[in-house]
């Protein structure tokens, strides 16, 4: 009996329907479907996979949007799923643009060796600290919205309004607007004025007990998922959480703490010409990650010894600012990467001397 042909699958994805083709090892086009984006669509697809031959791998654009439950379930069948970024412009108009086409430029990216990323897996801690990481942030949003709107009223209301509330610290102007009675003739300016400031307030508050809320929930899960990071110098619970989403749930997927650094943008970029011999910042890879680096390093810059020890010592080098704070969040980088691995590797080995 002859054994079934090796093949390669691309798939395109989308919000209804994924479009999924198979190629063979040397390139030739085999077939292309759509699938529903169901259960009974992503068992289906599986299947037909599997009808064209023993599937080495897939590769999949979009794995950590319109793709990312499908992903999870290649995953758990033992199929290596490979991300694929779009085609750039230039490759697109030369091939053209359909679902078809982008699944089998999908499958050929990765028998190319174009395309070579290990999607994050999403199913463990960390994607659960993603989720709640979209709801605080939207909550700090609409918290920064709150505020801004109660000093825009403070400024336009009536003088005894003004000059009563324009003095007050935030944590004293929003208790004592919650804590106000307007009154209840609502014609009156002052009257509606103080009415919705009080609502605003109200809604200050409310915001703040959901981000505190959140805060605890994250706490609970960073520390379970990386049990040394909060601990550093600087980390906190916004930057650890941003950090860890940044790695994924299988962090091993990075070759390296370099590759770590890179994807953060905090590896250094080489800017030599002639006689002079630097490097520049990275403006790359996961922009999150790397304001979160620059957080820490913000920190550590007012509140820790060795890094207002370092900045001193590299400033009488003749450094310039931004060129220590590369260093710096290379450090950082560096360290953050041995908790976020430490699951993987062991304990995390000594911090660095930044």
């Amino acid at each position: 009996m002859s054994q079934p042909i090796e093949v390669i699958g691309g798939i395109d994805t989308h919000t209804d329907l994924h479009q999924a083709a198979v190629i063979d090892t040397i390139g030739r086009h085999l077939a292309t479907e759509a699938f529903p984006t169901t259960p009974t669509g992503y068992r289906d697809l599986l299947e037909w996979l599997h009808s064209h031959g023993q599937v080495l791998v897939v590769g999949m654009e979009g794995t950590g949007s319109f793709g990312a439950e499908l992903s999870r379930y290649l995953h758990t069948n033992q199929i290596t799923v490979i991300e694929v970024d779009r085609p750039d412009r230039r490759a697109r108009r030369a091939a053209g643009k359909s679902d078809p086409i982008d699944a089998y430029a999908a499958a050929t990216a990765v028998l190319a060796g174009r395309a070579t990323g290990t999607p994050k897996h999403r199913d463990g801690a960390v994607e659960a600290i993603r989720g709640l990481r979209v709801v605080r942030a939207s909550a700090v949003k609409a918290r920064t919205q709150t505020i801004n709107q109660i000093k825009s009223l403070i400024i336009t209301a009536p003088a005894a309004i003004r000059e009563a509330l324009r003095s007050l610290t935030t944590t004293e102007l929003v208790r004592r607007l919650a804590a106000s009675r307007p009154g209840t003739d609502l014609a009156a300016p002052a009257t509606a004025v103080k009415l919705a400031l009080k609502r605003l307030a109200k809604r200050y508050r409310h915001l703040s007990e959901e981000i505190a809320e959140a805060d605890a929930d994250l706490r609970v899960l960073i520390t379970r998922t990386a049990p040394g990071l909060l601990a550093l110098p600087g980390v906190g619970t916004e930057t650890a959480g941003q950090l860890l989403v940044t790695a994924g749930d299988n962090p091993d997927r990075l070759a390296s703490e370099a590759s770590f650094a890179h994807l953060c943008a905090a590896s250094p970029v080489p800017a030599s010409s002639g006689r002079t011999d630097r490097h520049r910042l990275n403006r790359g890879g996961d922009r999150q990650a790397n304001r979160a680096l620059h957080t820490i390093v913000l920190v550590r810059m007012r509140h820790d010894p060795r890094t207002r020890d370092y900045v001193a010592r590299r400033t009488l080098e003749g450094l310039k600012t931004k060129d220590i704070f590369r260093c710096l969040k290379r450090f950082v980088a560096r360290e953050v990467y041995r908790h976020l691995t430490s699951a993987f590797t062991g304990a995390p080995g000594p911090s660095p001397a930044a």
